[in-house]
């Protein structure tokens, strides 16, 4: 039996009214994401809604968190004056157990170090109604897609790769706390109406080439922010053809790209999947209105009429990829990697192969890269490099373990992680004793930012499928192409890799002893929710202050980032993720990672009231000490990757009142609206060679900011000039309420 079966059922009956009333209302076939958004409006429309134009309020059956951004979205909600949340919710303690010696040892370290943070988010989920899985259980987006996600559902989660959950025909959008919390508090949930890109895939996988590769693809199509304001659909023959843990892996991958959402349609692969995952009745719901929960056939004859772009991928042509470094989008095929390793000068000799994560740590997956490990016994061949295995459940971990899977990578060296996140977020204590020097890594992990895994900037992290990181582990080099090189064995002799096999779902079914679930209290009044004002961990938020004209007088710059600046270069994760619970010790982390464009140099910018050269963090400070505002100038596609909305509290707690960029990513845009700091993009982008160091800068006419309305810019230069330049937003009338509110909190508090 399912979690909240009896919500689904009704939702499921009430489906095809809702579908076939957003049919007459378009007056033509529909996709699957328009019939979802459609059938979660919080008020029908009359027209309509024009996509990448219209803010539209839908009402979430689900809203995730995972430990990390837990805590603040539940210290925001503590202030939101509610007794208990209005939608099914949970917490997911998976993003705070370092990755060092194994699991029992990582898990036994967390439990400790962690253990006040533990039981905040256990006791305000009993106060509040909020399902708790406690450290071990999974990571979440896994845990999500094993208990939680149905086709045609709607859910918002506190960690980008919530659109895991698309692998089973959900839309599942990663969003900031603030955003949560609404939710939480019973409002309807804002989203501009996205575009929709459609992908269609023909013929079938076979060989080597994985579900990996198809998204990686992708990404090298669409680049970083190819998707930023769509919703990716995958339809066509090929799409029913994945497993729905491979559909899974495609979605969550998405955020790379910076789609809203990725989705699949629901179909046999996904009806099998809630049957081994416990979900048989779901699966019979959806069985019965299946045709709501798929695209409208007559769109698969001519795509292009429907979608706002179309991407054709032949899965049978389809070559396994390798993308990297730095950034996730830098796609090669493996027949071309090994040369391009070489022309680039990356360091060819790989040190560690890591596999698992929310993505690829499906039984399908590890029972695939297993049969590589096996072939290591088989044919004597010896691990060229280190080798990690990060399971993304215990329901996972617990069956593959049953079925010898786990002894398999042992057997080639293979270390077993906890169920957690680790090294896939910078929770990895390396131990590496060559410090920073260039080195290689392989992950089948989504994000490789410098830095991002084990805070070198050195490490030239790639991203493949775990079939491809387990044989590139027993090569040992970037330029070994396990499709077609030999490999020599103990004995010496010159052996190649057949391709990897694996079952979709266990043969004996999912077995697990402790799913780590553990339900909320259903009488909550006598439960009292402290926090130590002495902690380093924890701090009780104080509301921001009001829209105030003058705080946008006279300002200074904080920083003009340069290129690449991504929520992990706004708000490192790794050793900084213990205070996510504590807003004034985490903002010490503040835009560290940003290059200067003045100087070339990270966490150095110019106090301009003493002329010396500091951490970004004590400059903010200082300038908010002094009562002056201070402005954050940024490059395209601001604010890419994770859903963290630290990269906005900060800004805003350490006296930043706006940021101005050439674009942003989706999710970090409405996490500064959210907090009150005004995000603008430059009207002509070439207006940002025009921002000096040394400028003082007024924000012109605030109090007249209204949708639609371009917002003015005065940079008063050193030499006495002055430029006037045009910025545009994105703010419709509810967002400027919360803007002069302060927040959308202190919007909430006011209004409810």
């Amino acid at each position: 039996m399912a979690f909240d079966s009896d919500i689904i059922a009704a939702f499921y009956k009430s489906l095809a009214t809702k579908v076939s009333k957003a049919r007459t209302l378009l007056g033509r076939p529909l996709t699957l994401a328009e019939k979802i958004l459609y059938a979660h409006v919080d008020v029908f429309p009359e027209k309509p809604f024009q996509r990448g134009v219209d803010y539209v309020l839908f009402n979430p059956d689900r809203v995730a968190m995972q430990d990390a951004t837990a805590q603040m979205a539940l210290l925001q909600f503590m202030q939101a004056g509610k007794k208990r949340v209005a939608v099914p919710s949970t917490v997911h303690c998976d993003h705070l157990i370092q990755a060092e010696e194994g699991a029992d040892e990582d898990l036994s370290t967390a439990l400790d170090v962690n253990k006040e943070v533990y039981n905040f988010l256990k006791s305000v989920s009993n106060k509040y109604g909020v399902g708790f899985w406690k450290p071990g259980a999974g990571i979440i987006h896994q845990v999500v897609l094993e208990n939680y996600a149905f086709p045609g559902g709607l859910m918002i989660g506190t960690d980008s790769h919530t659109v895991n959950a698309g692998g089973l025909g959900m839309i599942a959008i990663g969003v900031g706390g603030a955003d949560a919390v609404d939710v939480m508090a019973g409002l309807p949930w804002e989203l501009k109406f996205p575009k929709l890109i459609g992908v269609v895939l023909k013929g079938e996988l076979s060989g080597w080439t994985a579900s990996k590769d198809v998204i990686l693809k992708v990404a090298g199509i669409l680049t970083v922010k190819g998707g930023t304001g769509h919703i990716l659909e995958y339809i066509g023959p090929g799409a029913d053809s994945l497993s729905a843990t491979g559909k899974g892996t495609i979605c969550n991958m998405g955020a790379e790209i910076g789609a809203t959402t990725s989705l699949f349609g629901y179909d046999d692969a996904i009806s099998r999947y809630l049957g081994a995952t416990n979900r048989a009745d779901i699966a019979d719901l959806a069985e019965a209105v299946k045709n709501d929960l798929r695209i409208d056939p007559e769109i698969l004859d001519n795509p292009y009429d429907y979608y706002d772009q179309v991407i054709e991928i032949d899965l049978s042509t389809l070559e396994p990829y390798i993308n990297g470094p730095f950034s996730p989008d830098k796609a090669w095929t493996i027949s071309e990697f090994g040369k391009a390793a070489k022309e680039h000068e990356f360091p060819l000799e790989l040190e560690v192969g890591l596999i698992g994560s929310c993505t690829n740590s499906s039984y399908e997956d590890l029972a695939r890269a297993a049969s590589i490990a096996r072939q290591a016994k088989e044919k004597a061949l010896i691990a060229q490099s280190e080798f990690t295995i990060t399971p993304g459940s215990e329901q996972v971990r617990y069956t593959v373990e049953r079925d010898s899977i786990l002894a398999d990578f042992e057997s080639m060296g293979g270390v077993v992680l906890a169920n957690a996140c680790g090294p896939c977020i910078g929770q990895w204590k390396r131990n590496r004793e060559g410090g920073e020097e260039k080195n290689s890594i392989l992950t089948s992990f989504n994000r490789n930012f410098a830095k991002r895994n084990d805070g070198n900037p050195n490490t030239f992290a790639f991203v493949a499928s775990p079939e491809i990181v387990t044989a590139m582990v027993l090569g040992g080099r970037l330029d070994f192409n396990p499709l077609t090189d030999s490999l020599t064995s103990k004995e010496g002799d010159l052996v190649q890799l057949d391709p990897p096999v694996g079952e979709e779902l266990p043969d004996s079914g999912f077995d697990v002893k402790d799913l780590g679930y553990e339900a909320p209290a259903q009488d909550s009044d006598g439960i009292v929710i402290d926090v130590d004002p002495d902690s380093d961990r924890l701090q009780v938020l104080t509301p921001f202050s009001s829209f105030d004209e003058a705080t946008y007088q006279g300002c200074r710059l904080l920083i003009k980032a340069k290129g690449k600046c991504t929520t992990d270069h706004i708000s490192m994760a790794g050793p900084w993720l213990k205070y996510r619970g504590h807003l004034d010790n985490i903002s010490n982390n503040l835009l560290i990672g940003a290059v200067n464009y003045f100087t070339e140099q990270t966490n150095s910018v110019c106090n301009q009231l003493t002329g010396a050269y500091e951490a970004v963090p004590t400059v903010a400070r200082f300038y908010k000490k002094e009562g002056i505002s201070t402005i954050v100038v940024g490059d395209e596609n601001y604010g890419e990757g994770s859903s963290r909305e630290h990269a906005a509290m900060e800004p805003r707690h350490l006296g930043v009142c706006c940021v101005l960029v050439r674009s942003f990513a989706r999710i970090h845009e409405t996490n500064l609206k959210k907090q009150g700091v005004l995000g603008l993009t430059f009207a002509n982008p070439a207006d940002y060679d025009l921002i000096l160091e040394d400028d003082v800068i007024d924000i012109l006419d605030l109090d007249q900011l209204s949708p639609g309305k371009d917002v003015m810019m005065r940079l008063s230069h050193q030499d006495g000039s002055e430029d006037l330049i045009t910025c545009r937003h994105t703010y419709n009338q509810q967002q400027i309420d919360w803007f002069n509110a302060g927040s959308a909190l202190n919007y909430i508090k006011e209004n409810s």
